[in-house]
């Protein structure tokens, strides 16, 4: 199998599994909650900044639960 071209983090069982239970409690997949969540921490931070000179889209993000997000 090839590997992927990115990092791609390795999360952790129990976190995975309270993702999951509170994706089914809010009724939306585990993946827009995770991108909510990330969003939501991240935004505005040093880290942030500095992602959005590579991708424009984070300078006016839209909440994942919204058109275009």
């Amino acid at each position: 199998m090839a590997r992927p071209r990115y990092y791609v983090p390795a999360i952790s069982r129990p976190i995975v599994a309270a993702l999951f239970y509170e994706a089914r409690r809010r009724r939306i997949p585990m993946t827009r909650l995770v991108d909510r969540l990330l969003q939501e921490s991240l935004c505005g931070t040093p880290g942030w900044r500095t992602a959005s000179r590579d991708w424009p889209e984070l300078a006016h993000p839209t909440r994942p639960d919204q058109p275009g997000g």
